[in-house]
């Protein structure tokens, strides 16, 4: 993962930060990386995640997946981590298995998404760390329930990930199905580079090994200078310019293939970093599509934004063709790649030249390597930038919150947050 910041800094971009800031805050950096550096050491809930790379057991992983190695599709039921880090690397790469992500529970969706699936060879990879999820736990029994009626034994092709305890714990174990540990000390916003993000990638044959280096690489370059670290680079420059006014973060992937990456980030960003009236809002979009439907606000709207763009050097092309239209002559000598570099460069230049901030981050090209560096280096610049701004990056109450009232409403116990919505206040306006 490459990091250039040059488009933020307050000579090029209002609001931006000045190279001298930069050097002072890099004092902070060099104290939080200690702090990180000592977590990390001491196996400690949240930085546990950064240890990852050389923890998670890619061979165990195949052979709990290797009773569905032959799966037609997949079907992963989860929820938030339990399936973006998964959705992420599978959708960035190409499989012969057909990948399907249930992580909501609208009837006609989820009804939608089974429909026309090869029930009869499909697998289901259930992942949930509490085994009490409730939207998980009821996707699951739906999709059950859809392979039994396909005449598919389910326990014959069902891999579960979970935590020590819990029910999905007690339901691998009463009917011996294949089973993956959740890693402790790491919450699921995290948990991309484990079993919970790699069971998928797995089942369509991806290569794990190449994950972990990718992502061991950027662990690699944590050192005690931003400068020195692009993921600290990043992180650092997110939280000075938040600082400084831009307190939402536009995450514009430029691949198609990326597109489920911003998803992730999203989560990554606004569930760590959001306490205490603190943390950047992401904002998800994907070049070139959103340069027509965003780019006008990111250029001349308020200037509250940092634009993250993420682009590849290398990848697959394809020529476009000849046309005998003459205002259209320049593009046959072109190719669709060279148009997407064209549209990238065009796009980051024009928020320079309006003076807004924007950070290149750059992959060599869309693999299993490269894919692990980029996962791991936002989640180590995740970790510094709560540092910084002094929050608890690895809870989220606020979450824990509405799961508390959508159980109780369901009659799932006596909570206290049901009461509140009850106590909604109404101004209705109807026809």
């Amino acid at each position: 993962m490459h990091v250039d910041i040059g488009n933020a800094l307050a000579s090029v971009a209002s609001p931006g930060v000045s190279r001298e800031s930069l050097e002072r805050l890099d004092e902070q950096v060099a104290a939080a990386h200690e702090r990180i550096e000592r977590g990390m050491a001491n196996e400690e809930h949240g930085y546990e995640a950064l240890n990852l790379p050389e923890r998670t057991d890619p061979d165990e992983i195949r052979a709990a997946v290797e009773p569905v190695s032959d799966a037609e599709a997949l079907l992963t039921v989860g929820i938030g981590g339990s399936s973006l880090g998964a959705a992420t690397i599978t959708n960035a790469l190409d499989s012969d298995t057909e990948t399907v992500f249930l992580d909501n529970v609208d009837p006609e969706w989820v009804s939608n998404r089974l429909e026309g699936l090869p029930l009869e060879n499909a697998a289901i990879n259930v992942v949930s760390r509490s085994g009490t999820t409730a939207e998980t736990l009821a996707n699951f029994l739906v999709v059950r329930e859809a392979l039994e009626s396909a005449g598919v034994d389910w326990t014959e092709r069902t891999i579960v990930t979970t935590g020590e305890a819990g029910p999905l714990r007690d339901l691998a174990n009463r009917h011996d199905l294949p089973s993956l540990k959740v890693p402790d000390g790491v919450p699921g916003r995290f948990s991309a580079l484990s079993a919970v993000g790699m069971v998928a990638a797995a089942v369509c044959g991806h290569d794990l090994e190449a994950l972990l280096a990718g992502a061991d690489a950027e662990r690699e370059t944590l050192s005690g200078s931003l400068f020195d670290c692009p993921a600290y680079a990043y992180g650092a420059t997110t939280y000075a310019l938040d600082q400084r006014g831009a307190g939402i973060n536009a995450m514009m992937p430029y691949a198609e293939s990326l597109e489920t990456s911003a998803e992730w980030f999203a989560q990554l960003w606004a569930e760590s970093l959001g306490k205490d009236d603190l943390g950047q809002t992401p904002v998800r979009a994907l070049g070139v599509t959103d340069q027509h439907s965003q780019l006008q606000l990111y250029r001349a709207g308020p200037r509250d934004k940092l634009v993250t763009f993420v682009t590849a050097r290398e990848g697959t092309d394809r020529p476009i063709p000849d046309t005998d239209a003459e205002d259209l002559a320049y593009l046959g000598d072109a190719t669709l790649g060279e148009l997407l570099e064209a549209e990238f460069e065009a796009t980051e230049a024009s928020l320079a030249a309006a003076g807004r901030p924007n950070v290149r981050v750059e992959l060599e090209r869309v693999d299993e390597y490269e894919l692990g560096g980029l996962l791991y280096g936002m989640e180590a610049a995740c970790v510094l930038a709560g540092e910084l701004y002094g929050v608890n990056t690895f809870e989220q109450p606020a979450v824990e919150w509405a799961k508390k009232a959508t159980r109780g409403l369901l009659g799932g116990g006596d909570f206290e947050e049901v009461d509140a919505v009850a106590a909604k206040t109404e101004l209705r306006i109807e026809r």
